[in-house]
C-alpha cells in the first residue's frame, strides 16, 4: 500500500473524460430499505457516485419501496443516513418507487395488449407436476403460452419470452454477455397479488428517469436480459451501458454475507472506522488506481476511477487492510481535528466526566500515531483519568507476576523517579540506567513499569505518558503494584 499525500501531483483521465457523454451519463443507486446498508451496497453506491462524477454526469437515487413491510419512514432514514456518512451526494429529487406503481400497473397491461406477456394461472405445485409427468427439467414449462386465461381468475402475468436468438449486451467491466433465449423462462412480471416484479419495475423506472449506465453486482447478470427484453418489448431504442461488479467475498472467498462475515457499514462506523478511509478502502474492492497509490484524496479518486478498469474476480474483503489505511487517515487529521474526533470519543465512556481536555490535548500527539481505529482510544487513554488503572489481569500475570525482576525493578523506578526532572527524556535516561544495572535492554525494563502504571502491555509512549500523568500519580501507582507482588 503507498500513500500520496494531498497537493502532490496525479496524472488524469483527461482523454477519457472527454470522450464520455458527460452530463448525458445518468448512473443510479436504487437500494431496498433494510435498516442498514450492507458493504456491497455501499461499494456499489461509490462506484455510481465515483463513475457519475468523473464523467460529469448525474447520479440519481431511487428507493425501491414497494415491500410495505420493509419500506417504513425509518429504514429509508438508514439509507439516507448512510450515504450522509460516506459523503456521497446525489442530483435531483429522490425516486420512491412506490410512487410509480401506476405507470408500473400501465406498462404491464400494455404488454399483454401487444402480446409480449400473458396470464398464467399454473401454480408453482402444477408446473412441478408437469415436469415430473414429462420428464423435464425444473422450472416453468410454457404451458399457458397459447391459452386464453381469464382475467378473472387467480393469475400472474409472464413475459413471452421469443423462442429463437439471443439477447446479450457489452459488459463494461466483463465484455461480450449473451443469453440464449431457449434457456430464459417466460418470467413473471406480475404477482398474483397484483405487485410488480423487480425486473418490471427498474426497467420502467429506468427508462422514466432517463439511467443510461447501471452499475450492480455480478449476482444481477442472469436478470439483465431480460430487463432488455422488457425495454425491447416497449420499443425502447435509447441503450442502456451495464458493468457488473465482482462480488465481495470473505477469507473462505465465499460472497461476504450475514453469516460469514460482518456485512453492515455502521458496524464500522462503530468500531472507529472514519468515513474517508471506509470510502477509500471501497474504492479499492475490484478497482485500483493506474499509479498503484491507494491512499489518497477523494478528488483523486474521482478524477482516476475508470469503471472499464474493474476487475471481474471477487474482491477480497480485508478489514486488517482497511485498519491500516484508516490508520493512515488518523494521522493525517489536523491536530485540532483529531483532538476534537477524540472527544467525541470519550464523551461515549462512562468515565467521560473525569476527562481532563488539558491532560488529553498533551497526549494525542502521542496516541494518534498509534491508533488504527478511533475504537482503539479509550483503551490507550483511560489510565490518564480514572483513580487507578483498569488492570488487564492477563497483562499482570506475564510483566509482574512472572517476572523475577519486577520487584526490583518497581523499587528502583520509585527511588529513581522520586527526584528528576519530570521529563520524558529524563525518565527514559533514568529508567534505561537502572534497567542496564539489573542487566535487562530497555524494553524489559520499564514492561513491570507501563503495566503497573497503565494496566496493560501496549499503550502511547511509556515516559511520555509518566510526563503527562504527573510524579505523585505516577509514584503512588508503582508502590501499589509493589505492595501487591
Amino acid at each position: 500500500m503507498r500513500w500520496r499525500p494531498t497537493g502532490a501531483p496525479v496524472s488524469t483521465s483527461a482523454d477519457r473524460v472527454a470522450d464520455t457523454a458527460g452530463s448525458e451519463v445518468r448512473c443510479r443507486f436504487a437500494p431496498s430499505p433494510t435498516g442498514y446498508l450492507h458493504l456491497g451496497s455501499a461499494r456499489t453506491v461509490l462506484f455510481n457516485w465515483l463513475w457519475a462524477r468523473h464523467v460529469g454526469g448525474q447520479m440519481l437515487l431511487r428507493i425501491e419501496d414497494t415491500d410495505r413491510e420493509r419500506s417504513q419512514p425509518e429504514l429509508i432514514d438508514v439509507i439516507y443516513e448512510s450515504l450522509g456518512w460516506l459523503g456521497i451526494d446525489w442530483d435531483g429529487e429522490v425516486v420512491l418507487q412506490s410512487d410509480n406503481a401506476g405507470r408500473h400497473a400501465e406498462v404491464i397491461e400494455q404488454l399483454l395488449a401487444t402480446g409480449w406477456a400473458y396470464r398464467c394461472d399454473s401454480t408453482a405445485e402444477e408446473i412441478a407436476e408437469r415436469n415430473r409427468i414429462a420428464g423435464g427439467p425444473p422450472g416453468y414449462d410454457g404451458y399457458n403460452r397459447d391459452r386464453d386465461v381469464s382475467a378473472d381468475v387467480e393469475h400472474v402475468v409472464r413475459f413471452r419470452v421469443p423462442e429463437g436468438g439471443s439477447t446479450g449486451w457489452t459488459d463494461l467491466i466483463r465484455g461480450d454477455i449473451s443469453f440464449e433465449h431457449a434457456n430464459l423462462e417466460d418470467f413473471v412480471l406480475r404477482r398474483r397479488d397484483g405487485s410488480p416484479m423487480f425486473i418490471v419495475a427498474n426497467a420502467v423506472d429506468d427508462i422514466d428517469m432517463g439511467i443510461t449506465h447501471v452499475i450492480r453486482g455480478e449476482d444481477l447478470i442472469n436478470v439483465t436480459p431480460k430487463m432488455l427484453l422488457v425495454r425491447a418489448a416497449l420499443g425502447v431504442e435509447a441503450p442502456l451501458q451495464f458493468a457488473h461488479l465482482p462480488l465481495i467475498v470473505g477469507e473462505d472467498r465465499k460472497k461476504l454475507s450475514k453469516r460469514n462475515g460482518d456485512v453492515a457499514l455502521f458496524n464500522y462506523r462503530d468500531r472507529g472506522i472514519l468515513p474517508g478511509a471506509m470510502v477509500n478502502y471501497l474504492a479499492l474492492l475490484g478497482w485500483g488506481p493506474p499509479d498503484g497509490v491507494e491512499v489518497r484524496p477523494i478528488r483523486e479518486i474521482i478524477e482516476l476511477f475508470d469503471i472499464s478498469a474493474v476487475n471481474q474476480a471477487g474482491a477480497f474483503f480485508d478489514v486488517k487492510k482497511l485498519e491500516s489505511i484508516n490508520g493512515d487517515y488518523i494521522r493525517a487529521m489536523e491536530p485540532a481535528e483529531f483532538s476534537q474526533r477524540c472527544s467525541e470519543v470519550l464523551a461515549d465512556e462512562p468515565w467521560a466526566d473525569l476527562v481532563d481536555q488539558s491532560v488529553l490535548a498533551a497526549i494525542a500527539p502521542e496516541v494518534q500515531t498509534r491508533l488504527r481505529t478511533m475504537a482503539e482510544l479509550p483503551s490507550m487513554v483511560d489510565f490518564l483519568f480514572l483513580a487507578e488503572p483498569d488492570m488487564d489481569d492477563a497483562a499482570w500475570q506475564k510483566a509482574i507476576v512472572g517476572n523475577e525482576s519486577a520487584s526490583v525493578l518497581l523499587d528502583a523506578a520509585v527511588a529513581a523517579y522520586a527526584d528528576i526532572e519530570w521529563s520524558a527524556t529524563a525518565l527514559h535516561e533514568v529508567t534505561l540506567a537502572f534497567g542496564e544495572s539489573a542487566g535487562l535492554k530497555l524494553g524489559k525494563a520499564q514492561a513491570p513499569i507501563r503495566v503497573a502504571i497503565t494496566g496493560r502491555t501496549v499503550g502511547p509512549p511509556l515516559f511520555e505518558s509518566l510526563a503527562v500523568l504527573g510524579r505523585q500519580r505516577t509514584i503512588a501507582r508503582l508502590v501499589a503494584a509493589r505492595s501487591r507482588i
